[in-house]
C-alpha cells in the first residue's frame, strides 16, 4: 500500500493465498474424472533442491515420518527419490486426490516453516488419460498450474492437447497464463 493510499483511506485486497491455490485440484479433479474420463494416477510428488545440512535433512525426514504415521490411516504411502538432474522428490501414492494434496502441502510447508520454502520447486500430481500418463504441474512460486501431456517418442509433449485440457477446466484451476513457463518435467518419478 502506497502513501497516497494511506492518507485517502484506500485499502487493497489481499492476494488469495497461494496454498489455496493447491487445493483448487482437490475439486478439479472429479470434473476432470466425470465430464473428460481423465483419472488420477494415485501418485504425487513435491520436488526440491535439497541442501547438504543437518538442519535441512531432520526437517524433511520429521516431515516424512509425520506421513508414514498419518498415512498408515488414510492409506498414504511415502517414499524419497533422487532424479537424473539431481533434484530430490518426496513421492506419495494413494487413490484419493485429496489426500495427496493435503500430504504434499504438509511437507512444503514443513520446508516453508523451516525456512527452505525457496528450495521448493513444483509439486506433480500423475492423472491417466486413454492410458497415458499426464500430469498437473503446480509452480510453487508463482502459484500456478499447468498440464504436461508428454507424447510418444523421446521428450516430446502434446502442447496440443495441453491447451484443450486448459480450455476444458475453465476456471476450475488457476492457470499459469504465461504458456512459456509450462515448462516439462521429463523423467517424473511417479
Amino acid at each position: 500500500m502506497g502513501f497516497l493510499d494511506t492518507l485517502l483511506g484506500r485499502s487493497r485486497t489481499a492476494k488469495p493465498a497461494k496454498t489455496d491455490r493447491l487445493f483448487a485440484l482437490s475439486t478439479a479433479h472429479v470434473t476432470l474424472s466425470t465430464q473428460h474420463g481423465i483419472e488420477s494416477g494415485g501418485k504425487a510428488g513435491l520436488v526440491f533442491q535439497a541442501e547438504a545440512t543437518s538442519d535441512f535433512a531432520t526437517i524433511v525426514k520429521e516431515a516424512e515420518e509425520i506421513l508414514h504415521a498419518t498415512g498408515e490411516e488414510m492409506g498414504t504411502t511415502v517414499e524419497s527419490k533422487e532424479d537424473d538432474f539431481g533434484y530430490r522428490w518426496v513421492v506419495l501414492s494413494d487413490d484419493d486426490v485429496e489426500d495427496l494434496v493435503v500430504g504434499v502441502n504438509s511437507i512444503k510447508d514443513a520446508l516453508d516453516t523451516g525456512g527452505y520454502g525457496d528450495r521448493v520447486l513444483a509439486a506433480v500430481f500423475k492423472f491417466v488419460e486413454s492410458g497415458r500418463p499426464l500430469y498437473f504441474i503446480y509452480n510453487v512460486k508463482r502459484g500456478s498450474w499447468y498440464p504436461f501431456v508428454p507424447a510418444p517418442g523421446q521428450q516430446q509433449r502434446n502442447t496440443e492437447r495441453e491447451l484443450q485440457i486448459k480450455a476444458q477446466l475453465g476456471n476450475e484451476l488457476p492457470f499459469e497464463p504465461e504458456l512459456e513457463r509450462w515448462f516439462p518435467l521429463w523423467g517424473v518419478p511417479l
